[in-house]
């Protein structure tokens, strides 16, 4: 889609997290518009407020985000030790443009930043996307198990 600008964020998105930006450094109301993709977009990340939107961004290693003109249309993360491990997160793409490629392009995005392809193994986790995820060469491991402690 040739009308879509992908941003690569420095660490911890400064310009994203604290002033909003978008292409071009320009002020877009960015967060708003985060927290207004997850909310429309996604069942995990529903009602996430800004100050937490803020504080995940601020422990993010490598942050990507697609937008067409003033529209934040994709969104995706990942933390990493740079040695062993790294993880995708709140890989989204706006339900009017998926199936256009562009979460294939925000996963190779974050998978060729030197920061996660330097980690032995990239770990997500997905409900209902995993044959999105298998296309791009991740695997469902049956030798491990998701284990989760909730905290609220």
């Amino acid at each position: 889609m040739k009308d879509i600008s992908l941003i690569k964020h420095a660490y911890s998105a400064p310009g994203l997290r604290l002033f909003g930006l978008g292409p071009d450094f320009q002020p877009m109301k960015g967060l708003e518009k985060l927290q207004f993709l997850f909310n429309q977009n996604t069942l995990w990340a529903k009602d996430r407020t800004r100050d937490q939107i803020k504080k995940m961004l601020a422990n993010s290693n490598v942050i990507i985000t697609l937008w067409n003109n003033r529209d934040l249309v994709g969104f995706g993360r990942a933390t990493t030790d740079q040695v062993y491990r790294a993880v995708l997160w709140d890989i989204v793409v706006s339900k009017d443009l998926q199936r256009a490629g562009l979460g294939k392009v925000i996963v190779e995005e974050l998978l060729n930043d030197k920061k996660i392809s330097a980690a032995e193994k990239v770990y997500l986790m997905t409900t209902d996307s995993k044959d999105f995820y298998k296309q791009l060469g991740f695997k469902v491991n049956i030798n491990q198990s998701l284990m989760i402690l909730n905290k609220k």
